[in-house]
């Protein structure tokens, strides 16, 4: 299996978003440097197609799942609690 490529992104250059997730100028930098397709995040919960409603549950399912606190040792939110957070998961 081939190595994927590392893409340095950051919340200074507004490739990563305050609120969680990757701005549509870090997916667009991400997509070119490694081929990708990434996608908004679907942040509503109604009034989705079938296709966003499978994709946002699959995304819950998984991150929910991903090892790592939810609060960091000062007791802010880490990114993955950020993402779950606008995701609605």
């Amino acid at each position: 299996m081939a190595k994927r490529k590392q893409v340095n992104l950051s919340v200074g250059r507004g490739e990563k978003s305050k609120t969680g997730g990757l701005t549509a100028r870090g997916r667009a930098k991400y997509n070119a440097a490694t081929g990708s397709n990434l996608k908004a995040p679907v942040t509503k919960k109604s009034g989705l197609t079938p296709k966003e409603k499978a994709r946002r549950k699959s995304f819950c399912a998984r991150m929910e799942g991903m090892p790592g606190p939810l609060k960091d040792k000062k007791g802010r939110p880490t990114r993955k609690a950020l993402a779950l957070k606008r995701w609605r998961c």
